[in-house]
């Protein structure tokens, strides 16, 4: 017998504490439905007793003797109006128009007196107790009466006493959910600032500050800690909405006591009357190592969902950030994947220079105007060859160490933007062969709008995202064309509208709220969301630590230039028919640019247009080759500008 009350006993000790901690989350659970129902009753028994003050007392007592007599008055009147019309048939009489007269002042003088009643009542109103006992009464006097009238000797019927006590239950019972202390349970691992926002999410301590910040008739649910902060899930009643509670953001900052620079997102939640409140309060992305790069490496980490983020090569990308936003540090790693590959090559377009040093050793640098001129024109030249040999039912051309994916990285968009209106010095005369320096942004548009389906790929960087103004950052036209935005921290608003959207401030979008440095927004799609992104840095001496690969250029998979030879004396003349014109090329010579130009000009081509016309070559290599040509004695100018093929044998 002791060995099972020995193990009764600690079935019990073992039990209860599991017993217990499930009916204290039961009405845990239970408590935030009776919140408002117990804070309006509190309100209500506040406000009442606030105005049952003496003198409010005083004027009930007056307004009370003054009903009473009114009454007693209009009593009066009535009997003697009844009187009057019993001792006289004739409505006329003297008597019964003065006893009418009387009843009729009787009774406006009983309604005046009941009016100042019911304002005084108002002003002295009774104890919430006291009406809630009232109403109980009404309904459980009756009910035990109709309980003791329906029972029989054999069968007793005690529902309506039932019903009337379980309603009292009922009222005591929601009063005290309502106005129960939960117990929180909080883990031990947040933080003091965490500690606090969840004490203060408590749908017990919200409820009874919420009307002083104007946030009544919201109750939030017990906070859920999640890798990427605080969660609460708000019921709203009937006048509110999740864009309300959005409204009304400042207020719930106020009432959390939370930092001003915490991430606060307010959103609806899964039904309609339902809304989340998530805070920020933890990296997912903290403990992350995201310095230096091999291939394979993820772009950054997701701080809401400790994801890594890769952006895939192939895709239009435009990235922002302000100075010291670490946009150079978080873009070289899109840089050393677009150039690790055999079929993949690198092209730097950087007016300032310093970049562009960094990556010598393995991609095509431009800094100055005419690097610049020459690598677009190549590119464009390049851009179009391809276009030809894309498959018919393909999009786009297949890439390969021969045609490899060429990455088109502009570092500060607002200086090439500038240096494509780049003018004639003051008083110098325009030549035939001086550069079109608006070929640069004209070149980088079709690149931007046709060269995706060729595999070259534009990277768009710049400090100023803005479309207008002076010293404006991105061209509108290859702004359209760009997919994938990246922005890191930015200035203002409208620049976070520039790069992601006329949407970015309603859809969440805020680069100009991002930290600094190294942490940035990307929108891939319209559907994406606008979590903060830890971006992988990567420092200048990383970038030149990589191993060199193959540098990019149209000249390094032409034909081995052909040696030079001695050639006589040339004369210029105008009457091509007066000359012997030297045999045409051998059949067996590769067919080049250089070649092209050559048989369009021996086809009658004379000027630079005519030989874009005749061979399709983009001008700016066309003039390029004409100088070259020129240079070697292939081909004559004239005094006009006009070119023609050079003649042997003759003196100039």
């Amino acid at each position: 017998m002791d060995v099972q009350e020995a193990w009764l006993t600690k079935a019990v000790a073992t039990k209860a504490p599991a017993v217990l901690a499930a009916r204290t989350n039961t009405l845990d659970s239970l408590s935030p439905a009776f919140a408002p129902f117990a804070a309006r009753w509190d309100a209500e028994t506040k406000r009442r007793h606030e105005l049952r003050t003496p003198e409010n007392l005083k004027k009930l007592m007056d307004a009370q003797k003054a009903h009473t007599s009114a009454r007693s008055t209009a009593a009066t009147a009535k009997a003697q109006r009844t009187a009057a019309k019993a001792a006289s048939k004739n409505p006329l009489s003297t008597a019964r128009r003065s006893a009418a007269t009387a009843d009729k002042a009787a009774r406006t003088h009983q309604k005046s007196a009941r009016a100042k009643l019911k304002t005084a009542k108002a002003s002295y109103p009774a104890t919430l107790r006291a009406r809630a006992v009232q109403a109980h009464a009404v309904h459980a006097v009756p009910g035990a009466v109709s309980s003791w009238l329906m029972s029989t000797a054999e069968h007793w019927v005690i529902w309506p006493g039932t019903v009337s006590a379980g309603l009292i239950a009922l009222n005591a019972g929601a009063l005290w959910l309502g106005r129960r202390t939960m117990t929180v349970a909080v883990d031990d691992a947040l933080s003091a600032e965490e500690r606090r926002l969840a004490s203060r999410l408590d749908p017990s301590y919200w409820v009874q500050h919420a009307d002083e910040r104007g946030l009544s008739g919201t109750v939030p649910t017990p906070v859920e800690v999640t890798p990427a902060g605080l969660v609460t899930h708000v019921r709203l009643d009937a006048k509110w909405t999740p864009a309300g509670l959005k409204g009304k953001a400042a207020e719930i900052r106020a009432l959390l006591g939370a930092r001003t620079d915490l991430r606060m997102e307010i959103k609806a939640g899964s039904h309609g009357d339902r809304a989340t409140i998530t805070l920020r309060t933890r990296n997912a992305a903290e403990d992350a190592d995201l310095s230096g790069w091999a291939p394979g490496d993820p772009w950054g980490v997701d701080t809401v969902t400790g994801e890594p983020v890769h952006v895939p090569l192939g895709r239009r990308v435009m990235v922002a950030g302000t100075s010291g936003a670490g946009k150079s540090w978080s873009t070289r790693a899109l840089l050393a994947a677009a150039s690790e590959s055999e079929d993949h090559r690198l092209v730097v377009i950087d007016p300032k220079r310093v970049e562009a040093i960094n990556w010598e050793h393995r991609a095509r640098t431009a800094i100055t105007p005419e690097d610049v001129l020459d690598v677009t024109d190549e590119l464009y030249t390049e851009m179009v060859e391809r276009e030809q040999l894309i498959p018919r039912g393909e999009d786009v051309i297949k890439i390969s160490a021969r045609r490899p994916r060429i990455t088109v990285f502009v570092d500060e968009g607002a200086e090439v933007i500038a240096m494509s209106k780049k003018e004639r010095a003051r008083g110098t005369k325009e030549e035939p062969g001086d550069p079109d320096w608006g070929r640069i942004i004209e070149n980088l548009r079709s690149i931007a709008r046709r060269a995706r389906a060729a595999e070259i790929i534009l990277v768009w960087a710049t400090q100023k995202p803005t479309m207008s103004g002076e010293g404006h950052g991105i061209d509108s036209q290859i702004a359209g064309q760009i997919t994938y935005r990246a922005s890191l921290a930015l200035a203002s608003a409208s620049e976070s509208q520039v790069v992601f959207g006329q949407d970015a401030h309603e859809k969440g979008w805020h680069a100009h709220e991002l930290p600094m440095p190294g942490y940035a927004l990307l929108r891939s799609h319209p559907k994406a969301k606008p979590h903060h992104i830890r971006t992988r840095a990567m420092s200048p001496q990383d970038v030149i630590a990589l191993p060199a690969r193959p540098v990019w250029s149209r000249a390094a998979g032409a034909p081995a230039a052909q040696p030079k030879v001695e050639r006589p004396a040339l004369q210029l003349v105008k009457d091509e028919a007066a000359v012997e014109v030297p045999a045409a090329r051998p059949a067996a010579e590769p067919v080049t640019n250089r070649t092209r130009v050559l048989d369009a000009v021996r086809d009658g081509a004379r000027t630079n247009r005519d030989i874009v016309d005749a061979t399709g070559i983009n001008k700016g290599s066309v003039s390029k080759l004409l100088k070259a040509l020129v240079a070697d004695g292939e081909l004559a100018k004239l005094d006009d500008g006009q070119v023609v093929v050079a003649v042997k044998g003759v003196s100039a």
